[in-house]
């Protein structure tokens, strides 16, 4: 074992897990409420402060599979303990910005810090007994929306009402807070038995890859979608990854290892989650504008940025408190697989009920307690899919590029719908806003893309998921127990 401690108490070890979650997906809504206002708090342009955001997007795209890889060789609670370090510091340095680069830097250290939760979720599998396992995955998994729910109104009354540094003050307490929880409570999990050389070539590679292929979907609206620079970024993605991927099969210690992520389960679910991922990103990018765009539009509600968070924080506290238990009961019952398909056709129905409910505050609150209801089930069901499917010492990093897909699918939402509203305006005092007929357009879209995942997940070979969440620890799925076992206690 890692550093364990046998006698920690699965209650609190959970807890404590979900608590990390919860705080590194607060670091990445901290900053939304103050997007306006960056540029003239740190001296600089609208343009320039919107890295501010996107740093911390491609620090954690490619901190959490080369995370996961190193959870899996080093010990998960060893490398969860080195991912709260950036979280503390770039808090701090965040802290004390007083300019748009030191910002930029402390959020990208934020990022490194993204590999938190699919570190925990696999670390989970490892320390806790059969009958506690589906329930704890599933609070894990919702401890991300919780985090960005909590995030929303925390960040928006500290910024209406105090200085926005003691935003990232408290950041700093809370992660620093959760790196002495995790070395008194967590016990270690099991690592790989012969630690090979860590793929530094496929990170970089990776690394390379991911960021040329973000920066293109998260700028190309700023840029233009046919400018020399997002297409040469799509390209250079495109070279890079192929080549990524030639390495990645032919080397003895792969940072991902694509045959793992080739089996059906795995690949469904991964296709599954960048689909889920898009569909739940783009209620956060209409629902807040719906709530503070002036009452004058016609469809704004003239909410203030502190009413508008507190009006968005139930769903995401529902998905922890309601969702996560009732999610494991449906995936111990029917499967994974099920309860997956499910909260896609949730989400769903959750955007094609906004076209009648977006008209109040109270509507648009059923709407995100419908969507987050999906999207509760959906995410507490991917890492049981996931840990199901492959061996028990690669499950950190599988569960490192599940997340991934996921932040790609929430990136490619952001460039779409941003490109939505920023076609379908209309104008008031002057000034250009997106209108209604864009924002229902962008809910549309999260409709069509919510029941694609549906299908999706749908397809996931039944039987492949069937035996793959009904494996014991320690087994390949649907074979029995490894004659061979490739991971020991450390």
């Amino acid at each position: 074992m890692d550093g364990s401690k046998p006698d920690a108490r699965p209650g609190g070890v959970v807890g404590v897990l979900a608590m990390a979650g919860i705080v590194a997906a607060l670091m990445q809504t901290l900053v939304v409420p103050l997007i306006g206002d960056l540029p003239k708090l740190l001296g600089t342009t609208a343009s320039d402060a919107s890295w501010v955001i996107t740093a911390t997007l491609l620090a954690g795209a490619v901190a959490t599979p080369v995370a996961g890889r190193l959870g899996d060789t080093l010990g998960k609670r060893r490398v969860l303990l080195v991912s709260v370090i950036p979280l503390v510091a770039g808090s701090i340095v965040c802290a004390l910005a007083s300019s748009v680069v030191p910002m930029i830097v402390g959020r990208g250290l934020q990022g490194l810090g993204m590999g938190v939760v699919p570190l925990g979720i696999s670390l989970l599998r490892d320390i806790l007994p059969p009958e506690r396992l589906g329930g704890s995955i599933a609070l894990m998994s919702a401890s991300m929306g919780v985090g960005g729910a909590l995030g929303l109104p925390f960040s928006a009354a500290v910024a209406e009402n105090a200085s926005w540094r003691v935003l990232f003050w408290v950041a700093a307490g809370l992660s620093l807070l959760v790196g002495v929880l995790i070395w008194r409570v967590v016990p270690g999990g099991r690592r790989a038995a012969a630690p090979g050389r860590f793929d530094m070539p496929g990170a970089l590679g990776l690394g390379v890859g991911l960021v040329a292929l973000l920066l293109a979907v998260s700028k190309g609206a700023t840029w233009g979608w046919g400018s020399g620079t997002t297409l040469g970024l799509f390209a250079v993605a495109a070279v890079v990854l192929l080549g990524w991927g030639a390495w990645e099969l032919r080397t003895n210690d792969p940072l991902v290892d694509l045959r793992v992520t080739a089996r059906p389960v795995v690949l469904m679910t991964n296709a599954a989650s960048v689909l889920v991922g898009f569909a739940m990103y783009a209620q956060s990018l209409v629902v807040p504008q719906l709530f503070q765009l002036p009452e004058a539009t016609g469809y704004g509600l003239g909410q203030s940025m502190t009413a508008m968070g507190l009006w968005m924080a139930p769903a995401g506290l529902m998905m922890m408190m309601i969702l996560a238990p009732l999610g494991a009961k449906l995936s111990a019952a029917r499967g994974p697989k099920v309860t997956l398909s499910v909260g896609a056709l949730v989400i769903s129905v959750g955007y094609g009920s906004s076209l009648a409910l977006m008209g109040s505050t109270w509507g648009l609150l059923t709407v995100t307690l419908i969507c987050n209801t999906g999207v509760g089930l959906a995410y507490g069901a991917m890492p049981a899919l996931i840990m199901g499917a492959v061996p028990q010492e690669e499950t950190a990093s599988a569960n490192s590029f599940n997340t991934l897909m996921r932040s790609i699918g929430t990136s490619v939402s952001a460039a779409v719908i941003g490109v939505v509203l920023a076609q379908m305006t209309t104008t008031l005092g002057g000034h250009a806003l997106p209108s209604e007929d864009g924002f229902r357009v962008a809910m549309l879209i999260g409709c069509g893309v919510g029941l694609v995942a549906a299908v999706v997940a749908a397809l996931i070979p039944a039987k492949a998921a069937t035996a793959a969440s009904g494996d014991a620890p320690g087994t390949e799925p649907g074979t029995g127990p490894r004659a061979t076992p490739r991971a020991t206690t450390a």
